[in-house]
């Protein structure tokens, strides 16, 4: 199994007021599944991301990370399990504007102390399986949208995460350079990799084989999709 939430609530504290963004949700992921998660606006999504993420923790509840309880640990620990274990991909690329495409996506890797020489195969490796070996010299301004969430995925990858969580991963693309993202989603799934994916628009989560819908920080429903894209 990849994680296991159980029960988890979430509360913010805002002013005077508390706001439950989850109000307990339970979900268990196998590894190498494909999972989208949609929902309205306010449903609990992004906060739930987070917490898979280990952005944040939960107010309350359990989450089960590889059989490891990360709801307790502390942000030195969370760091940690982020940068061995979760590979992020997010709308609006987040890649470092001065660094070429080669730099932006060896940076997990130095963070976690990797030597320049093995930093070096594997951050090709990665850049070859996006098809971005020819702008490996190119900065993030020379390069379109849908090339730019290429270079964001390659970085996801490199540390060979347990999980990729992706955030709207098409949300700045036009709908054919959505679907060629998707294309590199539904590979990386193919060949073994957890993929998390949150979005609203039903075509792009069609693309999974389960999706899960949010509403009022509660789960209101957990469905296989039989129209998976075949492999």
């Amino acid at each position: 199994m990849a994680f296991e939430i159980i029960d988890v609530k979430k509360v913010y504290q805002m002013g005077s007021q508390e706001v439950a963004a989850l109000q307990g949700v339970s979900l268990a992921v196998d590894s190498n599944e494909y999972m989208a998660v949609m929902g309205p606006s306010g449903s609990g999504k992004s906060t739930l991301m987070n917490i898979i993420g280990c952005l944040d923790t939960p107010s309350s509840g359990a989450y089960l990370l590889e059989s490891q309880d990360v709801s307790k640990m502390n942000d030195d620990q969370l760091a940690e399990i982020r940068n061995h274990k979760i590979g992020f991909v997010f709308q609006t690329f987040n890649l470092i504007p001065r660094a070429d495409v080669f730099h932006n996506v060896e940076l997990p890797m130095v963070y976690s102390g990797m030597s320049s020489s093995g930093r070096r195969k594997i951050a090709e490796e990665a850049i070859e399986r996006v098809g971005l070996i020819d702008r490996m010299k190119h900065k993030p301004s020379e390069l379109s949208g849908g090339q730019r969430q290429r270079v964001a995925i390659a970085r996801a990858l490199v540390n060979n995460p347990s999980i990729i969580l992706a955030d709207e991963p098409t949300g700045n693309l036009d709908t054919t350079i959505g679907e060629e993202i998707m294309t590199i989603f539904d590979d990386l799934h193919r060949t073994g990799n957890t993929i998390i994916l949150v979005t609203h628009e039903n075509d792009i989560a069609m693309h999974a084989n389960r999706i899960i819908k949010l509403k009022d920080g509660l789960l209101e429903s957990d469905i296989l999709n039989n129209k998976h894209y075949a492999a």
